[in-house]
């Protein structure tokens, strides 16, 4: 299997395992989102790395090259001295230098094509996280257009918690407000029938009768004294005529 099948099996299991869950489609998409982008910043890692070996393999060759040319210079500058030995032995560090960068050179041109294909297959991976996006925003938006439908239905049709909740508060409000209105009708009949004030009255009936006696007796009382005023005003009034 190849590194972007590997890449997209992984992604997908993951994605049904999620969207098997009983939870918000919208948490989960967003939550998928973000492993494909997690995603998408390994393989570039994983590109930069390989980079990385290249360039390294390529400075290193780069001095090698730089030698060859050195010992290829010392063999010349031997020869021009007659001396065959040290033009030997320079060319035969030249040779195990370009035996290495031949080498060398096999390793970077596969590190190159490495490259290359990783960063086609992110090229790859990169759209169809884009258009994974495309599709979660648009599955998100009909998802809570759909909530959103689905909550003023439950609204207007009672069916919802909330509007349960408000039908029972306004039967027990009506509940109160019932039992209120006869408390007060009651106690309006009742103080129409003059029965309130003995409702109310907590007394016996030997204090109620002695009360009315009391006051009967301060009635007569101040009855007795107005009639004894008048007399008294009428004889002065006689005496002055």
């Amino acid at each position: 299997m190849s590194l972007l099948g590997r890449i997209s099996y992984t992604i997908r299991a993951k994605l049904n395992a999620l969207l098997n869950r009983a939870s918000d489609p919208s948490a989960e998409l967003d939550y998928s989102y973000e492993e494909l982008r997690d995603e998408l910043q390994r393989v570039t890692r994983g590109i930069a790395d390989v980079t990385t070996q290249k360039k390294r393999l390529e400075i290193h060759r780069r001095r090698l090259r730089e030698n060859v040319e050195k010992y290829d210079g010392q063999a010349r500058e031997a020869m021009r001295q007659d001396r065959d030995d040290l033009a030997r032995r320079a060319l035969e560090k030249k040779q195990a230098h370009v035996g290495q960068i031949t080498d060398l050179t096999e390793q970077i041109d596969s590190l190159q094509e490495t490259q290359d294909r990783l960063v086609g297959k992110r090229a790859e991976l990169s759209s169809q996280i884009e258009q994974f996006r495309t599709r979660k925003e648009t599955v998100k938006a009909r998802y809570e257009a759909a909530e959103a439908s689905a909550r003023v239905s439950e609204a207007f049709t009672g069916v919802g918690d909330t509007m349960a909740d408000v039908s029972r508060s306004i039967e027990r409000a009506t509940e109160r407000t019932e039992r209120m209105e006869a408390r007060a009708a009651a106690l309006e009949e009742l103080e129409e029938s003059g029965q309130l004030e003995s409702v109310l009255d907590d007394s016996d009936d030997i204090d109620r009768e002695l009360d009315r006696l009391s006051n009967e007796k301060a009635v007569e009382y101040e009855l007795e004294t107005l009639r004894k005023e008048m007399d008294a005003d009428e004889q002065v009034r006689e005496t002055a005529d």
